[in-house]
Order: structure tokens, then C-alpha cells, then sequence
């Protein structure tokens, strides 16, 4: 027998508390019935001497102490999941937003999900081709990874994050199911648009499951949203034996909204204003990727998180580099020089690529080729910095050949078109291409067998495509 509750003792913005509440427990939800008439959904964040702290996901507007009655019902956030999800659009908390009705459930499943116990994981291994030559050669992401993107206001990753859901795939050869959840949160109307229109023209809206939080919608929102859709991905990964890649933007949005309720709840904040728990609540979504024994799927997660002022160190960017196996930094100055994508390559990497790329993976030559050009364009910053104390025309012959392999490596290999798909032996022959402009004996992270295959190769089309362009003239 349910109990309902008549009025409430405080409203404080989101949060509402309830006295008197018995058999209570945390996460549970509440239906609030305002009025008679709307009825709106809250959960149990605290609870303390017979007092319930309920944060309401619709936000507190029309609701007074004495107009709403409180039901608990025994269970916590529970999400509806099947296979037709595929193709879908649903708002943060999971209900369909795309007119075409609710989705015939299967089963439901509790949204905060439970702990992978580690030792029912398996390594990440092999590799998820984004047809982005800076990530499948240089920052390669890893099926069971979290590799974060970290942005700025302004840079382009919103287009970065659409092109990744359109190309994403397990490769050429690969037969296995792949599907993309992709969760927005706090996005304005026009960015949420963008992405279903450029998931609907490039067809792969069939593959996709959206959950969009909009920047006009309850802040508690936010912080089920995450959750709600990395719980439709371990659905489809481990129940379905699908390769999922999770896309969550923006995780900046997410930490905001967990400040906002904080502060709501008179809670002692730590570093900027954010909870002394966001570590944990980061940890908590970030560490549900991986690779389960037993089954044959995985989730794989891409967090994308504008970092204010473009700081590394600020808590949000700080913490998530911490949980995370690497990041891939977007950059302002390649902005500005109109490069797409612009990815700093610098201080970009991947903890786990080492374990999914190489011979049977992609491409034997594969890592010596990426520990080269990391190298290389390591040396040309020191080249530029030379050149803007002394003047370019002072530098020796092999700086301005570094000079010359910079500017080719941004406007060749990181510079691509927003609907530019490179396969991955496209881009390490580009990668090959562009090490022809240095000399052979400045090639010093390469294994002398790969570098007498694939340097002399490379060589050899560049001699060609040179002899073919004086016969044109």
C-alpha cells in the first residue's frame, strides 16, 4: 500500500523537503502532484531524522507548501530499454521527444547502474575508426576506453562530436554490431537541431539513440541525464552484444548543474565552488566503460568537456584526466588559423592505444609511425621559436625543413573536411607522405625494417607524382 504525503516544509529552487517520511531510501522516486492536476517526478537525495530532501527534475515552479501530494514509489529512476530504442530521440530523463511513442519495454533497468566488479573486466583491445586521421593515427581510441575531448567556448566540437557519430565504426572488415548513444545536456535548441538534422542527412540516425537535455529544461536534468544513457548502453552492450560508443556532451554542463544543487543544499563547497564529491560523481559515469567477461560487447565512452578560460588545471578538465585513459585537447591558436579539426597533438594522447593498433589491428608500422610524427612536430614548435628570435631566413637548413614539415603536417594531416572520411591506411600513408619532407637520418623513432619498407615507398610515389606534374608543364 502506497502513502502519500499532503504538503511539503521548505522549497529551496529544485530541492523540496518533506517531514514525516517513513520506509524512505535514498534515490528512491517520488510522484509530487501539484494541484490535483500536473504531476511531476523527484528523487530522494537525503534523508535525515524523518526528513526526505527530494530534488524535483521539472523544476519547483507552481508548487507551494500546502498544493502537492508526495507519493514514494518504493524504486529508484528506472529507464525503459529494447532494441527499438535504435533510431530514437528521447528527452534527459529518458521519455520520447521524437513523436512516435513509447517504447515497447522489455525491461527497465535502474539508471546510477552498478559497479563493475574488475576483475569481470577484460582489457580494452582493437581499435574504433572515427575517419579523423589526428585520432585513428596518433590518439587511436580503444574499444572499453574513455578518452575524453577537451574543448574551449567557441572551438568547434559540437561539429567534432557529429562528425565522430557519422564515421564512427569498427572498421572495414568487421562484421559485429556497432551503435552510438549519444547525450547532450544543456545544449541550446539550434545546437540540438544541428545534431539531428546531420544524424538524420547522413543516415546514420539508425544506429543512433539520442537523449537531449535542452539548455531550457529542469538543471536536475542534467545530472540523470549521463546516467540514463549509459544505461542504455550497457543494455545494448552486454545484454544485446553490441560495440557501443557513448558520446556525452557537455560533462562542463553536467558539473554545473551538480554546483548549482550543491549550493541548493547548503553544502560546503570545495575548489571553484564545486562539491567536494564531483571526483566520485565523475568516477561514477566514466568508470562504466569497459569490456565485461562473457560477453562479446563493449561501451565505449567519448566525454567532451569545455574547459572555462581554456584551463587544463580547472577542476572539471583536472579530475577527468585523472579517471581517464588520455585526452584529445582541442587547441584555439589551430582555430584561428581556420585548421578543422583542431587538435593539438602535443599534449593529446591515448593510455591504451599501444594495445589495439599495430600488425592484425590496423597496420604494422603503426606506432613507430606515430612516435615519429609526435617527434617531428615536437621539434617544429622548437624550430618556430627559434625563428621568431632570430628571423626564419637565419635558421639552418634542416629548422627550415622542420618549418616546411609543420606547416604540411597542419594543413595536410590534422586539417580535414567536416565530411571527410579517411580510412586508416590512407592516413598513415599520408603520414608516411609527409616524413619524406625531412631527411631519412632525422627518422630516429622508427624500427630500421619499417623504415626501409614504408620510407623508401613513400619516396618513390613522391618521385613519380613529381616526374607526372613536369610532364603536365
Amino acid at each position: 500500500m502506497s502513502v502519500e504525503y499532503l504538503g511539503l516544509s521548505e522549497i529551496n529552487g529544485p530541492l523540496v523537503v518533506l517531514e514525516g517520511v517513513q520506509d524512505a531510501s535514498f534515490e528512491e522516486i517520488v510522484e509530487i502532484t501539484v494541484e490535483g492536476t500536473k504531476t511531476k517526478l523527484g528523487r530522494i537525495v537525503e534523508i535525515y531524522e524523518g526528513k526526505a530532501v527530494i530534488q524535483v527534475f521539472e523544476g519547483t515552479e507552481e508548487m507551494s507548501l500546502k498544493n502537492t501530494h508526495t507519493k514514494l514509489t518504493g524504486h529508484p529512476m528506472e529507464v525503459a530499454l529494447s532494441e527499438d530504442i535504435l533510431g530514437r530521440i528521447f528527452n534527459g530523463v529518458g521519455h520520447p521527444i521524437d513523436g512516435l511513442g513509447n517504447i515497447l519495454a522489455k525491461e527497465t533497468r535502474n539508471v546510477n547502474g552498478e559497479p563493475l566488479n574488475p576483475c569481470s573486466r577484460e582489457y580494452p583491445r582493437n581499435y574504433i575508426k572515427t575517419g579523423i586521421s589526428t585520432i585513428d593515427c596518433l590518439t587511436t581510441l580503444i574499444r572499453g576506453q574513455k578518452l575524453p575531448i577537451f574543448s574551449g567556448n567557441g572551438l568547434p566540437h559540437d561539429e567534432l562530436a557529429a562528425q565522430i557519430v557519422k564515421q564512427a565504426s569498427l572498421g572495414d572488415n568487421s562484421s559485429e554490431e556497432f551503435a552510438i548513444v549519444f547525450a547532450a545536456m544543456g545544449v541550446k535548441h539550434d545546437v540540438a537541431e544541428f545534431f539531428r538534422r546531420t544524424f538524420e542527412e547522413s543516415g546514420a540516425s539508425s544506429h543512433v539513440v539520442m537523449y537531449l537535455n535542452l539548455a531550457n529544461d529542469p538543471v536536475v536534468e542534467r545530472l540523470i541525464t549521463p546516467k540514463v544513457a549509459l544505461t542504455a548502453a550497457e543494455y545494448l552492450a552486454f545484454e544485446k552484444n553490441m560495440h557501443v560508443l557513448v558520446i556525452l556532451t557537455d560533462m562542463t554542463s553536467f558539473a554545473e548543474a551538480m554546483r548549482e544543487v550543491s549550493s541548493s543544499k547548503g553544502e560546503i563547497p570545495s575548489r571553484k565552488g564545486y562539491p567536494g564529491y564531483l571526483y566520485s560523481e565523475l568516477a561514477t559515469l566514466y568508470e562504466r566503460a569497459g569490456i565485461v567477461k562473457g560477453s562479446t560487447g563493449s561501451v565505449t565512452q567519448v566525454p567532451i568537456l569545455t574547459m572555462p578560460n581554456d584551463d587544463i588545471t580547472h577542476p572539471i578538465p583536472d579530475l577527468t584526466g585523472y579517471i581517464t585513459e588520455g585526452q584529445i585537447v582541442l587547441d584555439r591558436s589551430l582555430h584561428q588559423k581556420a585548421i578543422y579539426p583542431p587538435i593539438n597533438v602535443l599534449p593529446s594522447l591515448s593510455r591504451l592505444m599501444k594495445d589495439g593498433i599495430g600488425e592484425g589491428y590496423t597496420r604494422e608500422d603503426h606506432q613507430d609511425l606515430a612516435n615519429q610524427l609526435f617527434s617531428s612536430y615536437a621539434r617544429v614548435g622548437e624550430a618556430r621559436a627559434l625563428a621568431s628570435v632570430i628571423g626564419e631566413d637565419e635558421l639552418s637548413p634542416i629548422d627550415k625543413k622542420y618549418l616546411q614539415f609543420g606547416s604540411s603536417f597542419e594543413n595536410e594531416f590534422i586539417a580535414q573536411g567536416r565530411n571527410e572520411d579517411r580510412g586508416i591506411l590512407d592516413t598513415l600513408n599520408k603520414g608516411w607522405e609527409l616524413l619524406t619532407i625531412l631527411p631519412r637520418e632525422e627518422l630516429d623513432r622508427v624500427d630500421t625494417k619499417i623504415l626501409d619498407k614504408y620510407y623508401k615507398i613513400r619516396e618513390i610515389a613522391n618521385s613519380e607524382k613529381m616526374m607526372n606534374d613536369n610532364e603536365s608543364q
